[in-house]
């Protein structure tokens, strides 16, 4: 593999990395926050979108390369900053040019295969499915805790106390207190009716 081809490869990694994890964020919030089924038709139109908005930004990068080789083109003089280039870098602007658009072709590609989405769904979906469970046996393992099996919990139990005297029952005095006012409310609605 030459340079080219592995800038190619990596930016294809770096962007299905991006897109697995924008699925899975997703599928995450679809499932847990608005109690959605998972179908996998509607994932992967997702996926597809998500697959086709990465290789737009992929696209709109070569862009500004060959923006930036055309501004640099015959302009022989020290640059004011990193950005601003020269005509010695116009090779380097080029070669990103093609790489960006290599990047997005694959990426646009992926969206057209429809196993390739598939793949993108069952592999996001399995992380998600992971995360879930991850969430679930952390606190398994906490509220099922108890003093005789963790070995920290007389160093922890200052720490613990202090945080229910500080945190817990303010919180819950302050939630007593509105419950309180909304049962006066009601009862002060209920004698003007």
């Amino acid at each position: 593999m030459g340079k080219t081809s592995d800038a190619v490869f990596e930016g294809v990694s770096i962007a299905s990395a991006a897109a697995r994890l924008a699925v899975r964020n997703h599928i995450l919030v679809e499932t847990i926050a608005h109690d959605a089924q998972f179908e996998a038709e509607v994932v992967a139109a997702y996926a597809r979108e998500t697959l086709i908005a990465l290789a737009e930004e992929q696209e709109a990068a070569a862009d500004l390369a060959r923006r930036q080789r055309k501004t640099a083109w015959g302009k022989f003089s020290d640059p004011d900053s990193t950005h601003d280039y020269r005509d010695r870098d116009t090779r380097n602007l080029r070669k990103r040019d093609k790489q960006y658009r290599a990047v997005a072709q694959e990426l646009r590609n992926r969206a057209a295969d429809s196993e390739a989405v598939g793949e993108l769904v069952e592999q996001a979906r399995d992380a998600a499915w992971g995360d879930v469970e991850a969430n679930l046996q952390r606190r398994l393992h906490v509220e099922g805790m108890r003093s005789d099996t963790d070995p920290e919990y007389e160093t922890m139990r200052g720490a613990r106390m202090q945080a229910l005297r500080l945190v817990d029952l303010p919180r819950l005095a302050a939630h007593r207190r509105r419950l309180s006012a909304g049962e006066t409310l009601q009862a002060a609605e209920l004698e003007r009716e």
